[in-house]
């Protein structure tokens, strides 16, 4: 049967409670530090040798879209009644709104070394143990906002700028495309800082600590994040649907970028499906 992801702030108690249990369930397993290792293996940048599936890359959405899929199995194995909730930051933004209450996540990290230290994921509780990772740090990290230099999180006028790119992706097929929908939803920017942190990646430098970097994993957050990220790939392509994933076939010999994406029909590592398998998920799940 086809499920629905929810948006988290119309989550009842319950449900919230669900999905908690559900998570710490596959946290307690140890099939949770498993989805922390394939991102950071996976999570390859432009200046790398070898294929880019994760980020960078056409397949960042594809890819995303298949690792939140095995996630939501896993947490339907403990709850068949869970699904992953979407964040809509456009619309919840600040430190104290959903999805950052006592009963979901937890808030930010106190000041003086961003352990969270509210919710159901502080290290204290005994519960969320980080055990894979970039630093040998034990407790989930947030600085939310980015208190010492804050910035704002994307606005549903960004997202608007993105979704009305109706070209899927672009040569160079990379973090330095400046046309095409995949990039500008990613974002990847010009510059240093600040300025060249947009739409998805400017929301992973907001909530700070953990979720900067290939360990993003760590914070529970990543999930609802990367869901509404799939969220407005699929409103893109309710809006030009006559659109696909590009590239559509391999680069040609001579290309820099060949043999370092993934085109539409070729297999999307670590699993044995393409781009174009992922591109209709309405058999599965639905958002309401």
């Amino acid at each position: 049967m086809v499920y629905t992801r929810k948006d988290v702030s119309t989550l009842t108690r319950s449900e919230r409670r669900r999905f908690v249990n559900a998570l710490l369930e596959v946290k307690r397993r140890g099939e949770y530090d498993e989805f922390v290792r394939t991102h950071i293996e996976y999570y390859v940048s432009d200046g790398e040798r070898g294929l880019r599936t994760a980020h960078m890359a056409p397949s960042f959405l594809p890819w995303h879209r298949r690792f939140l899929l095995d996630l939501e199995d896993a947490l339907r194995r403990v709850d068949e009644s869970v699904t992953v909730p979407y964040w809509d930051w456009t619309r919840t933004r600040t430190p104290t709104a959903v999805p950052w209450t006592e009963d979901l996540l937890g808030g930010t990290g106190r000041p003086s070394d961003r352990q969270v230290m509210t919710g159901p994921f502080a290290y204290r509780n005994g519960e969320w143990t980080i055990k894979v990772g970039i630093t040998r740090t034990e407790f989930l990290r947030r600085d939310l906002g980015r208190s010492r230099d804050p910035i704002a999180l994307p606005t549903a006028g960004d997202v608007k700028r993105a979704i009305d790119d109706p070209v899927y992706d672009t040569a160079p097929w990379d973090s330095t495309s400046a046309k095409g929908f995949r990039n500008k939803l990613e974002g990847w920017g010009r510059g240093r800082g600040a300025a060249s942190w947009h739409t998805h990646n400017r929301v992973h430098r907001w909530v700070g600590g953990h979720m900067v970097g290939g360990a993003s994993v760590n914070d529970p957050v990543f999930w609802m994040h990367h869901a509404f990220v799939d969220l407005l790939w699929s409103r893109w392509q309710r809006r030009h649907r006559g659109a696909r994933y590009l590239p559509a076939k391999p680069l040609a010999r001579g290309d820099a970028q060949r043999g370092r994406i993934v085109a539409r029909h070729e297999k999307l590592p670590p699993w044995d499906v393409t781009p174009a398998e992922l591109e209709d998920h309405s058999g599965i799940y639905r958002y309401a």
